[in-house]
């Protein structure tokens, strides 16, 4: 027996949508959504029982996009203490702290917090679009995000919500089985330099940072020396950690997924590639993932999004059709849509370059939403929980540090069975990175103990 939903009539996609994500793909409860005359949502199940959560959002704005005005993103984060959470206590984005409970001739359970507004606050990234601070590469920054400004990047606030009305519904009685779920471990490699000597000058660049900017005349002759080494042919390129990769994934008993680029920055601009052909019949005969990592311009553009895809398809002879946004580029709704229209099943590029944590409140994959078609879309988002240049490159963490930071989130993301997607590029190991390598194994290795 379905959950009945009955909803205000106004914003009424919207409202469907997000019912759909948490009943639906969070729970997996059968549920129907009606469209009445009531001011609040209304959950009855069918022994009698019934849920309120309260609308403190959307019959606010009763016309159709109305709400999207960055007045309308709440202020600071105010927390309770109440019945049925998971946690010791829970934010409140819209709404209150109320929880009431009455038996009449059926149980009735009010909530005050708005369980849907919020959660689709969260996924859809409405925020982003509301408010236009962005950083040198028209990126929208953690540090202006409600969450991180809140200190609440590190909880997955919609999973939360998703428990604490999996716990009022048990109380009132539901008979239906929730989805099960397992912690997953997504390994992804944004492969943005296939290899580092493509010719006598390549690494140059890298010197000379070394040499100006690091102030390490050291790490510049290591360079110099293993870029010898390699054109006589004494080792191998310090960016083919490919079979290394894949040798740690396998000990796990997962797959890792390479993201591959297509522009010249990235070394594989070659209509006849014959080196990236070799590394990707060495990933897809053992048995691990290719996906795209469109270029630097692709978010807005779906041409250049197109024209990119098709050629890298071109040099590997292989269908993309998950990936990652180069640069972690992403604007809201149009990087989702150029997705959906180019028909790619998931996407990962939502976590922050300059933070890791929780970007869109949950470890849970989700189907999308275009907040300005008011459309529900087919694309799935996978999203990023860590990248390793969020701690080393913008946080500059010692490697003790990051090693904390990943071991955190790794034990949230089991705590709700989620999926702890990383990126970890192939060119971060060795050199610059080498006091960094061992945390990656750290934390896979953290990340496949089981649960406390």
């Amino acid at each position: 027996m379905k959950i009945k939903v009955k909803i205000p009539a106004n914003n009424i996609e919207e409202r469907k949508y997000i019912i759909s994500v948490i009943l639906g793909e969070f729970l997996g409860l059968k549920h129907i959504i009606s469209i009445e005359s009531v001011k609040n949502y209304e959950l009855i199940l069918p022994n009698g029982n019934k849920l309120i959560v309260e609308d403190h959002f959307f019959s606010n704005f009763p016309q159709n996009l109305e709400y999207l005005q960055k007045e309308n993103i709440p202020d600071k984060a105010r927390y309770a203490e109440i019945a049925f959470t998971v946690e010791d206590d829970i934010p409140i984005i819209f709404g209150n702290s109320k929880i009431e409970v009455y038996t009449f001739k059926h149980k009735t359970v009010i909530c005050g917090i708005d369980i849907f507004a919020s959660s689709f606050f969260m996924l859809t990234r409405w925020e982003e679009y509301v408010n236009k601070i962005r950083d040198k590469h028209n990126r929208f920054p953690a540090f202006a995000s409600w969450a991180f400004k809140n200190n609440l990047l590190d909880r997955p606030i919609v999973n939360e919500y998703t428990e604490m009305l999996w716990n009022i519904l048990k109380f009132l009685g539901c008979r239906q089985k929730r989805r099960e779920r397992k912690f997953q471990l997504i390994l992804t490699h944004d492969v943005d330099h296939a290899y580092k000597y493509k010719n006598v000058f390549s690494g140059l660049k890298e010197i000379v940072a070394h040499l100006i900017k690091r102030r390490s005349i050291s790490q510049a002759i290591l360079d110099i020396l293993n870029k010898i080494k390699f054109h006589l042919s004494l080792c191998n390129d310090p960016y083919d950690t490919y079979n290394y990769l894949m040798d740690i994934s396998e000990i796990l008993g997962v797959k890792s997924y390479f993201f591959l680029h297509s522009s010249k920055h990235a070394n594989q601009d070659v209509d006849n590639n014959k080196y990236l052909r070799k590394i990707v019949e060495k990933i897809i005969n053992r048995g691990h993932l290719i996906g795209y990592h469109p270029s630097y311009n692709s978010y807005n553009n779906l041409e250049i999004f197109m024209k990119d895809k098709r050629k890298i398809e071109e040099i590997i002879n292989c269908e993309l059709k998950f990936g990652r946004q180069h640069y972690l580029r992403f604007e809201v709704p149009t990087t989702w849509q150029i997705w959906e229209n180019a028909k790619m099943e998931w996407d990962s590029s939502l976590g922050y370059a300059d933070k890791e944590g929780f970007r869109c409140g949950t470890c849970y994959p989700f189907s999308t939403f275009n907040i300005l078609s008011r459309k529900p879309l087919k694309l799935i988002e996978k999203p990023l929980v860590v990248m390793d240049g969020s701690l080393v490159n913008y946080q500059k963490l010692r490697p003790s540090e990051a090693r904390d930071r990943i071991k955190n989130l790794v034990q949230i993301t089991k705590r709700y069975n989620g999926e702890f997607v990383i990126l970890w590029h192939n060119s971060s190991f060795g050199s610059f990175w080498k006091q960094y390598d061992k945390v990656y194994e750290d934390a896979l290795k953290e990340a496949s103990r089981s649960k406390d």
